[in-house]
């Protein structure tokens, strides 16, 4: 089957009529353009769901997505661009360009969505058969409660925009509570769950993908506003439909864990959802990940490789094991490392330092893809991955117990270390499957979310982890003392690793850490929004 093609006219014209306002949602009118003369047939629908997937998420996906998900969660460090930085030290300002880029971007993708559910609703004529219709609706819910769900766990109460028209007509508008937002998005993903078919083309989002996502979500919810323990019902909702997708899609993993992060194998099916990034698109468009973060020029077409400065932390590097070493190898590189797939034809590429290798893939030549360019990485980073759903149902089942040795937990959590090449477990407890997310999922901006659904119920537990990251160790050696969350250099002829000085000056973590600040353009925009969150339904 073919992949997505993301049709770049129809791009344009989808952000033509989005408008390109630089007020705080980017709100977009509704013409005649989009709504008379483009929703006429399936085929239509399919080309406006496709532009879905990939641009709208450009802002995201560019420094956001790793710079909050790992490096502000202490898997990674980048000591000299002052606004990563931030999410480092815990010293986040309004003015944080990061900040303003993710909130626009995924305000973006709402009103795209809007867009498109007002004219399936409205303008799509008969000759459109319901289930294309329906399964259209879908895929827009279940990008849009992606959206709404990221903005759930970094801004907390946020506003929930549903029609375009409406905010256009009153642009001043207030955050939601936190608990109305969770519930718009629980709708949004029951109907994809009940819209999407068991399978479609590569790339696009099924009802296994709406079930896993959903599962995440339940699990989230069930400690927002508990105290030590979580919601049971919410947990039985994660563990139903984790465990639907476990046992009823016929999903396997890769075999193969470093082969997930090359473009040889995009959209296999262990990918639930990911960004459909297409080669040559230009700047802001594409997948630029691998230019600010490959550790050299020799890596990407056209130049970049501007992340010679990037790397894992010595604290998140200490959680591999020797054994471990291909999950190690897929998502960080040590000095002396070979990689003979990155610049395959001057003989391969060994690292010269410690640094980012997950979503480094290579050159143009190393891709057979000719159009690739230096901001446009044809990698189809995942988003949702099989092997997350299966740690999501571990934790549901272990739900609010200490430890767990539940046969069905157990099986899918050792399918994961099975693959690794890691011996299995015979309990769980939260530690374990938090730290098994953490290095499984390590530098795909997972594990700052781990960390805010755990802040739900034990906000203490939380700070704890991150307090320990940036607090010198008390080994009575005086050699061995170090903050955690600081880089280290590598020997290979011992395999000593060493800690790097950390001389950044890091807030204490709070409750309030886990919690973003509005960005500052929108607060002066809106000032509703630094207004108490009102209810939606």
């Amino acid at each position: 089957m073919k992949r997505i093609k993301i049709n770049i006219a129809m791009l344009v014209i989808i952000i033509m009529i989005s408008s390109c306002k630089k007020d705080y949602l980017n709100r977009p009118p509704l013409t005649g353009i989009t709504t008379d003369n483009f929703y006429k047939s399936s085929s239509d629908l399919r080309l406006a769901t496709a532009t879905l997937y990939a641009q709208p998420w450009a802002g995201w996906n560019n420094f956001p997505l790793l710079g909050i998900g790992d490096i502000m969660s202490g898997n990674m460090l980048q000591p000299y661009n002052a606004d990563l930085v931030q999410f480092t030290s815990f010293s986040i300002t309004p003015q944080n360009s990061y900040l303003a880029q993710s909130w626009q971007s995924f305000y973006n993708i709402v009103a795209h969505c809007n867009i498109n559910i007002k004219a399936i609703n409205t303008k799509m004529p008969d000759s459109v058969g319901v289930k294309g219709k329906t399964g259209a609706l879908g895929e827009i819910k279940f990008i849009r409660a992606t959206s709404y769900f990221y903005l759930a766990q970094l801004w907390g109460a946020v506003p929930i925009i549903e029609d375009n028209d409406k905010l256009i007509a009153n642009p001043l508008v207030p955050r939601h509570k936190l608990e109305d937002v969770y519930k718009f998005i629980i709708n949004d993903l029951r109907y994809a769950v009940a819209n999407l078919p068991k399978t479609d083309q590569p790339g696009r989002v099924t009802t296994w993908s709406a079930q896993g996502l959903l599962a995440k979500v339940y699990l989230t919810r069930a400690g927002l506003g508990q105290k030590g323990t979580r919601k049971q019902s919410d947990l039985d909702s994660a563990a139903y439909f984790a465990g639907n997708v476990c046992n009823m899609s016929g999903l396997t993993l890769l075999p193969s864990y470093y082969n997930l992060f090359r473009t040889q194998y995009n959209d296999n099916p262990e990918s639930l959802f990911a960004f459909q990034w297409a080669p040559g698109v230009g700047y802001g468009q594409g997948n630029s990940i691998q230019a600010q973060f490959a550790p050299s020029g020799s890596l990407v077409t056209g130049g970049g490789g501007w992340g010679g400065a990037i790397g894992p932390t010595i604290d998140l590097a200490n959680l591999y094991t020797a054994q471990d070493s291909v999950r190690r190898k897929a998502t960080f590189m040590l000095t002396g490392d070979k990689y003979p797939e990155l610049n395959a034809a001057g003989g391969g590429y060994t690292s010269t330092g410690v640094n980012v290798k997950k979503h480094v893939v290579g050159t143009a030549a190393d891709n057979n893809s000719p159009t690739m360019d230096l901001w446009s990485s044809i990698e189809h980073n995942a988003v949702l991955r099989l092997a997350d759903v299966y740690l999501i149902y571990a934790e549901a089942l272990l739900g609010n117990n200490g430890s767990t040795s539940n046969g069905q937990a157990l099986q899918y959590f050792n399918e994961i270390r099975k693959r690794a090449g890691v011996d299995k477990v015979t309990s769980l407890t939260p530690d374990i499957i938090r730290n098994e997310r953490r290095i499984e999922l390590a530098f795909e901006g997972q594990y700052w979310f781990d960390l805010v659904r755990l802040s739900y119920y034990d906000p203490q537990k939380a700070i704890s982890i991150l307090r320990i990251q940036t607090t010198l160790t008390n080994d009575p050696d005086p050699n061995n003392r170090y903050v955690p969350r600081s880089q280290f250099s590598y020997d290979p002829a011992t395999g000593v690793k060493t800690p790097s000085a950390n001389s950044l000056i890091i807030t204490p973590p709070s409750v309030n850490t886990f919690t973003l600040p509005i960005p500052a353009n929108d607060q002066t925009a809106d000032p509703k929004l630094l207004q108490e969150p009102v209810a939606y339904y």
